[in-house]
């Protein structure tokens, strides 16, 4: 018997496990193997898709399935596949196009479960390229045939992302379809339902673990979910005022390896039902 046994940690990547540098501490990689070899299930909820995560992977080698696509795929990493997906409705390109008309510059992004479109250049695409090293494939949202997982819409600007929201969520398909800020520059639209909440559900009953044995570390809006999800929500003490009002608790900043404070929290009792 292990001391973590039955246990399950998420934790989100930009701002949270990942430093600024977008580096994993030392600190935090030798708490995450004690963490595993102790018996508790480690792994990751991301906004990323599964093929730019191979840095994460190859470093911290979660024990489980991690959660990608803001919660609209659970992807197995040793396996190379999918464990499951929910896909985006056909009428997605409806609540795009009546964005589109509105925003002569904004960047238009759209992810299927295994390729990146950039739809409509601007900085903030550029930006996202560059950070993620992904491949430049352009492509008109209207000629993607492949199944959506989500689509994100970029502005440097926040009134226009401030805008963006009230126009999704006043549009008359809305019902049909989730919306989440995933960073300061980016507004996403994801499938009804979705979120990151439900990679963690997802995740106790593939690894049938009691979800009230969860533990979720975010640092964003759309870590929220995870929170309220989780039996444990943990924000990063960097996190936005939103994330840091939505959490249980909160601990030190993702420079100062938050996710070994956790796990040495845990080890000492200090998580009530743990």
């Amino acid at each position: 018997m292990g001391k973590f046994d039955g246990m399950l940690i998420c934790t989100d990547l930009d701002g949270t496990l990942l430093k600024n540098d977008y580096t994993i501490s030392e600190e935090n990689i030798k708490a995450i193997e004690y963490f595993k070899k102790e018996g508790g299930y480690f792994t990751f909820v991301t906004g990323r898709m599964p093929f730019f995560v191979s840095y994460v992977l190859e470093t911290v080698k979660p024990n489980a399935p991690f959660g990608c696509v803001n919660g609209a795929g659970l992807y197995d990493g040793k396996k190379g596949e999918y464990v499951w997906t929910a896909t985006m409705p056909d009428n997605v390109n409806e609540l795009v196009q009546y964005i589109d008309n509105r925003f002569s510059d904004l960047g238009i992004q759209v992810n299927t479960f295994h390729k990146t479109y950039f739809c409509r250049e601007n900085k903030t695409m550029e930006d996202f390229r560059r950070a993620t090293d992904l491949e430049n494939l352009v492509c008109h949202y209207s000629d993607v045939k492949e199944p959506v997982a989500k689509i994100i819409f970029g502005s440097e600007r926040e009134e226009d992302i401030k805008a963006i929201e009230a126009l999704l969520k006043s549009h008359p398909l809305a019902c049909n379809f989730d919306f989440i800020r995933s960073e300061k520059t980016l507004y996403e639209i994801l499938p009804k339902g979705i979120g990151k909440g439900v990679s963690v559900t997802k995740l106790c009953e593939h690894l049938k673990v009691d979800v009230k044995r969860s533990v979720a570390i975010g640092d964003y809006d759309n870590d929220i979910s995870m929170f309220k999800a989780a039996g444990v929500g943990i924000a990063v003490s960097n996190a936005c005022k939103e994330a840091l009002e939505a959490a249980d608790l909160v601990t030190v900043s993702n420079e100062e390896n938050a996710i070994a404070k956790v796990i040495y929290d845990i080890e000492k009792g200090l998580y009530k039902g743990f």
